[in-house]
């Protein structure tokens, strides 16, 4: 797993927790179901059967990966649209593309991550490219959608392409564990990423046996999902290995809290260390509607980006890409999702619309 690595991390500023806070204890502990997105990559579902509010402002989170691909075998998704939400792709191994109808995107490879702003909407691709599709090799990464809040829906597309280099690079308190700021404050050191959701977002690369305890805003939640190994989350030591998220509870400390998390002393020899991703955000507790690849905040909104999809609104297919067949203009889509029903759905084309990322297929309405 070589995202960003450094070769002496006794270099590296470190992050110190205040002793005399209270550290977040564990709500929950669920176990990511395993599939397959797009055109067949095998995916983690990392944030299934977790309530939409312990995980806003968050909304979905995959794991792409990790998988040793034979030549031939790597896959990618169609084009398809999104609108009111962001996507960031995290690279740890592989090469990944991404282009948008906008003119926007690139290319991501270890330890990269590209930031990219659906706002009022998008139509975007993501693929390996040409080289790694003949060569095969290894492939993990993640996706992760966050939320925007109503005011920010209706923003301009946008892209930033984060490269390894300008991640904040940082050490637990003792030196047992790398922690890589892609986006946030941790300690007083700041991320790269430019969020529209104050949030936080740090892959941490923890050493048997050590301790890591991290100061953490009061105000927001907390997330811990675990690449590979295993160990413990909280001062209570619950039990956490590769493919879970583990929820913790917010204090309400205004003075903010800790976030504690071990690694056993033994490990895997296929993954000697343990990785977590631990993620942060300040909640918008707004309404909210999500079906296929629209997060919005009615029904009436998703159903009215369908139909903007539909009728080419989102944008088309840039030309030298119409090789990659184009999922807007379905005749049948529009009636297919008023009807909120992908079992309804008489063509393919639907069916990829709302099926490409793993996200609901039939319309999910709550308070976030």
């Amino acid at each position: 797993m070589p995202a960003v690595t450094v070769s002496d991390i006794t270099v590296l500023p470190r992050v110190i927790s205040d002793a005399t806070k209270r550290a977040r204890r564990v709500k929950s502990v669920t176990t990511a179901p395993q599939g397959f997105e797009g055109e067949g990559f095998p995916v983690r579902r990392a944030f299934a059967g977790v309530d939409l509010m312990d995980l806003d402002p968050f909304i979905h989170l995959d794991q792409m990966g990790e998988v040793e691909y034979a030549p031939g075998e790597p896959k990618g998704t169609p084009w398809h649209p999104h609108r009111g939400f962001e996507t960031v792709t995290y690279i740890i191994d592989g090469i990944f593309d991404h282009k948008d109808n906008h003119g926007g995107g690139g290319t991501i490879t270890n330890g990269d991550t590209q930031w990219m702003t659906a706002g009022a909407g998008i139509l975007h691709i993501e693929t390996p490219p040409e080289h790694l599709v003949m060569s095969g090799g290894l492939f993990h990464g993640f996706q992760l959608w966050v939320n925007l809040p109503a005011a920010k829906k209706w923003s301009k597309p946008a892209y930033q392409d984060i490269r390894a280099s300008q991640v904040g690079l940082l050490a637990s308190h003792d030196g047992g564990a790398l922690l890589r700021v892609i986006a946030g404050e941790l300690g007083g050191h700041v991320g790269p990423g430019a969020t529209q959701t104050p949030m936080t977002m740090i892959h941490a690369t923890i050493a048997p046996g050590a301790e890591l305890r991290l100061p953490w805003r009061s105000d927001y939640n907390s997330l811990v999902y675990t690449l590979n190994g295993h160990g413990t989350a909280g001062e209570e030591r619950q039990p956490i290995h590769n493919g879970q998220l583990a929820v913790l509870e917010t204090t309400g400390n205004p003075d903010g809290d800790v976030l504690v998390i071990r690694a056993d002393q033994t490990q895997d020899s296929r993954s000697p260390q343990m990785d977590v991703l631990i993620l942060g955000g300040l909640p918008i507790r707004e309404q909210i509607a999500w079906m296929g690849p629209f997060v919005m905040n009615t029904k009436a909104e998703v159903l009215k980006a369908f139909d903007d999809f539909q009728k080419g609104l989102l944008g088309t297919v840039p030309a030298e890409h119409q090789t990659h067949k184009p999922l807007n203009r379905t005749d049948k889509l529009g009636a297919d999702v008023k009807k909120d029903a992908i079992d309804a759905a008489k063509s393919d084309d639907a069916r990829k619309v709302l099926d490409v990322h793993g996200a609901p297929t039939e319309m999910q309405e709550g308070n976030n």
